[in-house]
């Protein structure tokens, strides 16, 4: 997995019903762009987070 800042990251719901969530990679700590990444949610929380394999990295160009 490789994310630069700016990119989102998705997790995606694992229970029926669960919405995705998404947040914005604010700093990739990570050698040549791999996890852990510094990330700001919707609500404004920020985490550090090493994504799992529930989960999806949208680089921006692709986020039109």
């Amino acid at each position: 997995m490789r994310a630069t800042e700016g990119d989102q990251l998705i997790q995606h719901g694992r229970v029926v019903g669960e919405h995705d969530k998404v947040a914005e990679i604010v700093e990739v700590m990570g050698e040549r762009g791999a996890p852990p990444y510094r990330v700001r949610f919707q609500d404004g929380h920020e985490a550090v987070c090493s994504p799992g394999p529930d989960s999806e990295i949208r680089h921006r160009e692709t986020q039109l």
